[in-house]
């Protein structure tokens, strides 16, 4: 147990720090939401009430469609784009989908390979998209989700001071969806752009995300 623990601890320490985050962003936004209501002139809602409104959902969805968009991105950009000195990017002469020796499919895979992978057609073009086509796809479904929950909360305050609703076509077009959505697209990015070239010329040791302390500061997808 203490073994299989070790093996999937990364993973494991994420989730909990996830649910430990979240049921945080419950709390604290359900006491936000409450001072709100009292500012205007409304009774309080209970935790209850508030996890399960679209104003949470909202809140939770618009996080998770830029974190998501950020893989996405990540994923399928860096099959082409490289960055010169950063482990976050493949070797300089290495742009493109790669040979099949490289990935070791068909005839080149081995007996521990997946089995789309020694095998053709569809079903090896879809083992060898998958983590792009469902971090795009989950990308999407929470965008959706935030599109759909963020309706319905801009609705219930456009309600609340006397003004008439929007459908979701029209929320679309709307300032407050997509505040609400490039503040979370802008930070993701730079973020990424930061780790791509800070880790150019700072190490940290024992980490994969990191080039070895004494690699040149050239030295291209290379991990520690």
């Amino acid at each position: 147990m203490i073994r299989r623990l070790r093996e999937h601890s990364l993973g494991l320490v994420f989730g909990v720090l996830f649910l430990l985050a979240l049921v945080g962003q419950a709390f604290a936004g359900h006491g936000a939401f409450n001072a709100e209501q009292a500012t205007d002139g409304l009774p309080p809602v209970s935790l209850l009430r508030y996890v399960t409104s679209a104003s949470f959902a909202a809140d939770v969805a618009e996080n998770w469609q830029s974190e998501y968009l950020q893989f996405f991105l990540y994923i399928v950009l860096t099959v082409w784009l490289v960055q010169k000195g950063s482990p976050e990017s493949k070797p300089l002469g290495d742009a493109g989908t790669e040979s099949d020796e490289d990935q070791q499919v068909g005839p080149h895979a081995n007996e521990h390979s997946p089995a789309w992978a020694r095998a053709g057609g569809w079903r090896r073009r879809l083992l060898s998209n998958s983590l792009g086509l469902v971090m795009g796809a989950i990308f999407l479904l929470s965008w959706l989700a935030q599109s759909i929950a963020g309706v319905t909360a801009f609705n219930e305050r456009q309600l609340a001071d006397l003004q008439d609703p929007v459908s979701w076509a029209g929320y679309l077009t709307e300032a407050d969806f997509w505040n609400r959505t490039l503040q979370n697209w802008q930070s993701e990015l730079l973020a990424v752009a930061s780790m791509a070239i800070l880790a150019i010329y700072l190490r940290q040791r024992g980490s994969p995300e990191s080039k070895p302390v004494g690699a040149a500061h050239g030295a291209t997808g290379v991990e520690g």
